[in-house]
């Protein structure tokens, strides 16, 4: 269980084509994780994510802790009964919506005083986004509660400190992640979850080499790269995963959290990058935005013989185009004959089948572009 298989590597950077398996099947690497927060791929149903061509989705903690809870999922028979889904998935430890959502989602909901989470060496203090109750989140606390989920692999609980965060905040963070990694092994009870580590550093090399060599150490079977895309710009996340993948064992997978813009999947592969996470495609699709393979666009996509346009349908230029997205892809609304016209239509209606369409679309186009990264690989050209 859990074997990582490394069946193709260039001979021109650290990318590669992998085997990993898992409980619930086999994934092929570089594979892109769709979010599905509280169980679900917006407007998608698993049936949807299975003809796009998703191998597994990721699911979180704390979405799931808050509501409907571990314990109704767990009667369930766990996550993939209780949302469809017979393919692997994996749930984030819940660490960075602790930091990062209460407080200002209460605020755009219209709470005015709102204490900040509150972090100690036992856990984390927050408070609920949906209600505002006060919580206490540790480490073995993520731990049974992910147990209780029965995801496939489930994610240790760190502490992800903002980009702007000084070196001294960013030392304190990684220590406090390694001390909580211990703690959440020392709890972890079931043999069929692969826990993975996650490494820490910000921008600081040294203490990159640092957490990427502690948490290798624990040789935990995939090991995650975390505090990136919160803030910084592309060159110090793409110089950071390069640090990072420098240390971590090639012979296990790597995961990079939080990374979705197709330039940035790219970049990440070459350096040795198996598995990736990121709300983008389903959060632009929910905007009007779509992603569309172009030969002569500027933003280029390495590895691939085509580059990207970034296309937001709800201009009004857009009004009375009759031209489908794009003519190579092979989604519904593609594959259907649906036009631009129309599907701005859906949008300025509040249709949800224009949305549902705009999602199948951009994840599309992910999965095969990583598809696309792939064969790449293998024929030498990344």
């Amino acid at each position: 269980m859990f074997e990582y298989k490394i069946n193709s590597k260039s001979k021109k950077s650290k990318a590669r084509v992998g085997f990993f398996n898992t409980p619930h099947g086999d994934i092929i690497t570089p594979v892109f994780m769709p979010v599905g927060t509280v169980g679900a791929v917006k407007t998608m149903s698993p049936a949807d994510l299975e003809t796009a061509g998703a191998e597994i989705i990721l699911a979180n903690t704390y979405h799931l802790h808050l509501r409907p809870g571990e314990n109704l999922i767990k009667k369930a028979g766990g996550l993939h009964k209780f949302i469809g889904w017979n393919k692997p998935v994996l749930t984030d430890s819940g660490g960075f919506q602790v930091f990062s959502l209460s407080e200002p989602a209460l605020k755009r909901r219209g709470v005015k005083t709102v204490k900040p989470a509150r972090i100690s060496e036992k856990g984390v203090e927050f408070y609920s986004h949906l209600d505002g109750s006060r919580r206490f989140m540790t480490p073995e606390d993520s731990i049974k509660i992910q147990e209780s989920l029965g995801a496939d692999i489930i994610m240790a609980f760190d502490y992800c400190p903002p980009a702007n965060s000084s070196k001294l905040k960013v030392q304190e963070a990684v220590s406090t992640t390694h001390r909580w990694l211990a703690r959440s092994l020392k709890v972890k009870k079931r043999s069929d979850q692969l826990l993975v580590p996650i490494c820490q550093g910000g921008v600081y090399r040294d203490l990159r080499f640092f957490s990427a060599e502690t948490i290798k150490s624990f040789n935990l079977g995939a090991n995650a790269i975390g505090g990136v895309s919160v803030g910084e710009k592309k060159e110090k996340i793409y110089q950071a995963v390069e640090w990072c993948t420098d240390i971590l064992p090639e012979g296990s997978p790597r995961y990079l959290m939080g990374i979705g813009y197709p330039e940035d999947i790219a970049e990440a592969v070459e350096r040795g990058i198996d598995m990736f996470d990121c709300v983008l495609p389903t959060r632009l699709a929910r905007h009007g935005v779509v992603w569309k393979k172009s030969k002569s666009s500027v933003k280029k996509i390495k590895g691939a013989d085509y580059g990207y346009e970034q296309v937001n349908l709800l201009k009004s230029k857009f009004k009375g185009d009759l031209d489908i997205i794009d003519e190579a892809c092979r989604c519904k609304a593609c594959r259907g004959g649906l036009c631009k016209s129309y599907l701005r239509h859906l949008l300025l209606e509040r249709e949800p089948l224009g949305i549902h369409l705009l999602t199948f679309h951009n994840l599309v186009f992910v999965f095969d572009l990583v598809s696309d990264l792939r064969e790449s690989i293998k024929s030498g050209t990344l």
